[in-house]
């Protein structure tokens, strides 16, 4: 049975098509990847199926009483709000059933016999349906869901407009789970995950019963919890049986079938062509001619996709950097609160670490105070000489510019040409370039600042989770660049896939911060 039927869709932003003549369907049960390249539009149709964006053209169609949840990033937390409240706010529909009931048990008092009865029917039915959803057990569920994404380490009375990015989509996360909608839109819900909790949501998936559509760049957990693969490319959307692994074998194949195809197509037409050109002045031959220059004319031509443009990253280097990279001595780091027990930490040129650990613990805190931007509670950091650094940022906010004005503000003594081209290296096009960047995708975003980043002289870089939102292609060419890069780096990140190939140390804060994991 179908759940959600999509006909003929077409959309743009201004001249740029995302989809042109695009048809879907999910059915009941269904576990779906959505996936392609940054900018293709997985996101934007997202927006389109839950009605937050019209499309220009084509029809969206769910079935009736079907519950949708989406994992949208941009949902704003009222301020004064807790953990606990947005989590119970999941069964908002279940407390007003229980403030209708007690309204009714008030007004039986003065009822007539006929509207007595009428109403204990009533509160019956009510009274079944809390019991069945298992509304006496909330308090529980609540709990149980926080401790499985990790907010109870959190604290479930805390303020959600002090909460982080990663610690914010956790909470939207966990009320979208305990909603228990018949459909889950997940987009990118890794992002902001920490390995332990990527895991737990995974479990979740894979015993899920009802239908999901999730958009994700993280190949392992994609194909741990999918069964099916719809692709995203050059305006259309395919649908693949199995996992990703098998998309691309399959994918591949047609690939190269069609260029075989196109190619033997393109010989024929030469031919076709020849023959024409020869022979149509030819009395005796005018007639054969006509005839292949209409089997030319009525030809079913084969068009190649344009191929999209692969990244490249290759870092500028300055010169080299002192010994030390930095040195913390007795150093607390945090805000109100200490994030950490007094460090005393040592990074030496050519050390590459990775930072990992749960979520809220300082991974940030920390390379914001090696940087300078935090001051530390107590202790001291002490960096050595000769130092450029590149400092790759988790949540930047997008600037009201243009690529080319963002990079070219940074870099005044290029030519526009050569903005342009420094930004096509980066894996964007023609019609990206010239796009506002709030406009611009997660991954576009990323690419934008990454620009600038490889084309800044660095000897040392701090990233801050850099593969959030980059797709496959722009995900493997950075961890080329990373790998090739002889400058110092630290790094967070949550994918041992990405970093493990990547850094000489890993470093886990769990075991020296303050907070409870």
């Amino acid at each position: 049975m179908s759940v959600l039927t999509v006909k003929n869709l077409s959309h743009g932003f201004g001249d740029r098509a995302i989809f042109h003549d695009v048809s879907f369907r999910l059915l009941k049960g269904e576990h779906i990847g959505l996936i392609g390249a940054n900018g293709e539009g997985k996101s934007t149709f997202m927006n389109i199926i839950t009605g937050k964006l019209m499309p220009d053209e084509g029809k969206v169609e769910w079935s009736k009483k079907v519950r949708v949840g989406y994992l949208d990033q941009h949902t704003v937390l009222e301020k004064g709000m807790t953990i606990r409240d947005v989590l119970k706010s999941a069964f908002q529909y279940m407390f007003d059933m229980e403030a209708e009931m007690t309204a009714m048990y008030d007004k039986m008092g003065e009822a007539s016999p006929d509207e007595l009865e009428k109403m204990l029917e009533e509160v019956g039915i009510i009274q079944d349906t809390l019991t069945n959803n298992d509304f006496y057990t909330i308090d529980a569920k609540v709990e149980e869901t926080a401790r499985g994404l990790g907010l109870d380490d959190i604290g479930l009375d805390r303020d959600v407009t002090d909460l982080s990015g990663g610690q914010r989509t956790k909470v939207l996360l966990a009320k979208l789970l305990l909603e228990k909608p018949d459909i889950l839109l997940l987009d990118e819900p890794t992002n902001y995950l920490d390995e332990q909790h990527i895991e737990w949501l995974k479990r979740y998936l894979q015993e899920y019963e009802n239908a999901f559509i999730l958009i994700s760049h993280d190949i392992p957990f994609l194909n741990s919890v999918i069964n099916l693969i719809y692709h995203m490319e050059n305006q259309e959307l395919n649908r693949y049986v199995g996992d990703y692994d098998h998309f691309q074998e399959v994918h591949q194949m047609k690939k190269q079938q069609l260029e075989a195809a196109y190619k033997r197509q393109q010989q024929e037409v030469a031919q076709l062509k020849d023959f024409v050109a020869r022979n149509k002045a030819r009395v005796s031959t005018r007639n054969m001619a006509m005839s292949r220059q209409k089997k030319l004319d009525k030809m079913d031509m084969i068009e190649l996709a344009q191929e999209r443009p692969k990244p490249q990253f290759n870092f500028k280097e300055a010169r080299t950097a002192s010994k030390t990279i930095f040195e913390t001595r007795d150093l607390v780091i945090g805000y109100d609160e200490p994030l950490s027990r007094p460090l005393n930490l040592r990074m030496e040129r050519g050390q590459k670490i990775a930072l990992v650990g749960a979520n809220g613990i300082g991974k940030t805190t920390l390379l914001k105070s090696i940087l300078g931007i935090n001051p530390p509670l107590s202790g001291k950091v002490e960096r050595g000489d000769y130092q450029e650094i590149g400092y790759f940022e988790q949540e930047a906010k997008s600037p009201d510019k243009t690529c080319i004005e963002e990079v070219w503000e940074e870099f005044p003594s290029l030519t526009q040409a050569e903005v342009r081209a420094a930004l096509a290296k980066c894996g964007l096009t023609t019609k990206h370039i010239e796009s506002k960047i709030i406009v611009l995708s997660g991954g576009e975003k990323a690419k934008v600042r990454l620009c600038k980043l490889i084309n800044n002289e660095t000897n040392i870089l701090l990233l801050d989770e850099p593969t959030n939102h980059l797709d496959v292609d722009a995900k493997e060419e950075l961890k080329r660049a990373l790998q090739a890069y002889k400058g110092s780096i630290l790094l967070i990140s949550h994918e041992p896939e990405f970093y493990q190939d990547v850094v000489t140390d890993v470093w886990n804060c769990e075991s020296w911060t303050t907070k409870l994991v």
